[in-house]
């Protein structure tokens, strides 16, 4: 099973330093609906499952290693436009930084697949609307590489649920 793209991810570059996009990534990069989030709400889940659904608890490991890719790289475009890549959301001018409570501790199999599908079609939705508002080549090509990824995560909760 494949988790990610064959699309090569672009490098990491930006056109000129632009800490209103910074903010708008922090969205994607560390929010309570973030790469972060999913990357731990996925590896809770995966030693959750463990025992039960050893496949699935799998999967959910190796598609947590390309969200802490897509998390690191956020994290270098961040960095790059001239903020610290600080686990919290700063939109709005406020910082919500990012706590234990964003994870989803649900532990029925049902519920952690209806949860995971939700959350690759919010974030595919949140790095859409980031690219409606940006102008940077170079962010932009990034994103929609790492949509790709967040579109075959969701097919395959989708495919999973229905099982």
């Amino acid at each position: 099973m494949k988790f990610f793209s064959d699309k090569p991810y672009p490098p990491v570059k930006i056109v000129k330093q632009n800490l209103q996009t910074a903010k708008l990534l922090s969205h994607v990069y560390a929010s309570n609906e973030s790469e972060l989030t999913q990357i731990l709400t996925y590896v809770y889940q995966s030693i959750i499952l463990e025992k039960t659904d050893k496949d699935i608890a799998k999967i959910l490991l190796d598609i947590s290693k390309i969200e802490m890719h897509h998390l690191f790289l956020l994290g270098q475009v961040i960095n790059s436009l001239g903020a610290p890549p600080i686990y919290a959301d700063c939109n709005f001018d406020l910082k919500t930084y990012w706590n234990g409570n964003d994870v989803y501790y649900d532990c029925d199999l049902k519920t952690i697949l209806e949860i995971d599908i939700e959350s690759e079609k919010k974030s595919i939705h949140d790095y859409q609307m980031i690219l409606n508002v940006i102008d940077d080549y170079y962010i932009k090509n990034l994103i929609e590489r790492i949509i790709l990824d967040e579109q075959i995560h969701l097919q395959i909760f989708l495919e999973l649920a229905k099982i």
